[in-house]
């Protein structure tokens, strides 16, 4: 599975865009630890250092199984509906051993932690024994919520004229290089790429090149962080503006 998506929104104002980013940053749901009981410790990180590390690793979700812990039918009181237990244990035989997110033990093996992020490293004859609970949430609660970082940027509209005097100028000036020569004239190679920084048009002694950002045309992109695929994340994100403008219009 990837963790990025870029899309290209077309008619839409910049004001939606933003929207669905605030949606993902703060309002789509993703499992992350919420409660720890440490058994043993005995490693060189105190109790809540180790809890606020386990509470930043991303845990793979189905939003389809899993309920909000307070609208749950348990009442708050955790529930294989609600709440994914994971528990560690582990003692260092060796000289050292790091220990890594994939060392949990989740209650299903379905939803467990995205894998390679070091948690603690362990001396020997160090151990760790701890339990944990995993519950959704959202962004606007805690950052260890959020399930993506997504931004956008508006559609780059490069235009070169008949003043052009293939000077080369704008090419050796632009930092993405996506400027070339094509049959003695300036060809633009991937206009996605564009950053539009207008260094190309402000080395152009003779006007000849423009750069603008279409408004109602926008690049967008998602990078997951691995609880949901990426673009899981934006639907989600749309079918939730769509109930919060029902809402509104209800309200109305």
């Amino acid at each position: 599975m990837s963790n990025s998506l870029t899309l290209t929104l077309k008619d839409i104002d910049p004001s939606t865009v933003n929207a669905i980013r605030r949606a993902i940053l703060s309002d789509v749901p993703a499992l992350a630890v919420e409660d720890v009981r440490v058994i043993e410790n005995s490693s060189s990180l105190y109790d809540e250092l180790i809890a606020h590390r386990l509470g930043l690793i991303p845990i793979k979700t189905d939003l389809k199984l899993f309920n909000f812990r307070e609208n749950c039918k348990c009442k708050g009181k955790g529930c294989p509906s609600c709440t994914l237990g994971l528990t560690l244990d582990i003692e260092c035989k060796k000289d050292h051993q790091t220990v890594y997110s994939h060392d949990f033990k989740s209650q299903d093996p379905k939803f467990k932690p995205v894998e390679g992020i070091p948690i603690v490293r362990l001396g020997k004859h160090q151990k760790i024994s701890l339990e944990a609970e995993a519950v959704l949430g959202t962004g606007k609660e805690h950052a260890k919520w959020q399930p993506a970082v997504a931004g956008y940027k508006y559609y780059p509209i490069i235009k070169i004229n008949k003043k052009c005097d293939n000077c080369k100028k704008c090419i050796d000036a632009c930092p993405v290089n996506i400027l070339n020569v094509s049959n003695r004239k300036i060809t633009v190679t991937d206009p996605k790429l564009c950053t539009l920084c207008n260094s190309c048009a402000e080395v152009c002694e003779a006007d000849a090149i423009t750069v603008k950002g279409d408004d109602r045309k926008f690049i967008f992109t998602i990078e997951s962080q691995g609880a949901l695929a990426p673009k899981e994340i934006f639907k989600k994100a749309c079918e939730i503006l769509q109930e919060k403008a029902h809402k509104l219009s209800k309200l109305l």
